[in-house]
């Protein structure tokens, strides 16, 4: 069954006034490995989310919104600075930004994706933390070269959210779920618990999985954070069940 994916951050000797700065740095390394570096959407929610939003915007970020004041608000540091204008203990601000993940072509999501960037360099390893690779797998750097192992697969852009709490925000649930919470939605990209896996579903996964790796390592090295955890909402972990289904592999 899919299950949510989260990431929890927490930060040293966190206080109020220093969420707008912890939220840019976490949004600017996404920023990094996502094929839009741009902010899709803006909220802010009082109390819990139960409430309406008080604050609310949707950017334009298609191909149209290229020169227009819109995409040049959509900035990272422009988007996070007018949500927090209003800072207060008891409000929670989410942003939404996409990257690009596989997906099986009959499981596509709505939009198809444009070319995806490189990730950085010194991630590309990585993989290797959480799950044995059999044999490389190599990172398209170039148009079209992602298609010498996309049979039936394609990447597709797929929602992120960033949520940075007020410590009075659900009853200081922040002390739980962090200062700020990366909701990844459901872990289907990494585990699609429902198909039969061959090699070269493998293939796909792993590269979304490194995709995850990659941000959450890029947080841990340039954000000051703390702490960090990868969760699932039921609890179980997501490595284990990643580990189990490659295994079933002959």
């Amino acid at each position: 069954m899919a299950d949510q994916l989260y990431l929890s951050l927490w930060f040293p000797n966190f206080r109020l006034e220093t969420l707008p700065q912890a939220l840019t740095g976490v949004l600017r390394q996404f920023a990094t490995i996502s094929a839009d570096p741009r902010v899709a959407a803006a909220s802010a929610y009082p109390i819990d989310f139960t409430e309406s939003p008080t604050y609310q915007r949707i950017y334009v970020t298609d191909d149209r919104a290229a020169e227009t004041p819109d995409t040049l608000a959509a900035a990272i540091d422009s988007a996070v600075a007018e949500a927090t204008e209003g800072l207060h203990d008891d409000m929670a601000y989410e942003f939404e930004m996409k990257w690009n993940l596989w997906f099986p072509e009959a499981k596509a999501p709505d939009e198809e994706a444009p070319e995806p960037d490189d990730l950085p360099d010194d991630l590309e390893d990585s993989f290797e933390d959480i799950a044995p690779r059999k044999q490389p797998i190599p990172f398209p750097s170039k148009p079209g070269e992602e298609k010498t192992i996309d049979a039936g697969w394609k990447r597709y852009p797929t929602s992120v959210r960033f949520i940075g709490f007020g410590p009075e925000f659900e009853q200081s649930g922040y002390e739980q779920n962090g200062h700020i919470r990366v909701d990844f939605g459901l872990d289907t990209p990494w585990v699609l618990e429902d198909e039969e896996l061959d090699k070269n579903a493998a293939k796909h996964i792993q590269q979304n999985v490194e995709m995850l790796l990659a941000f959450t390592l890029l947080v841990e090295k340039h954000c000051n954070i703390s702490s960090r955890l990868l969760w699932t909402e039921s609890g179980e972990p997501l490595a284990e069940k990643l580990i189990a289904r490659l295994q079933r592999l002959n």
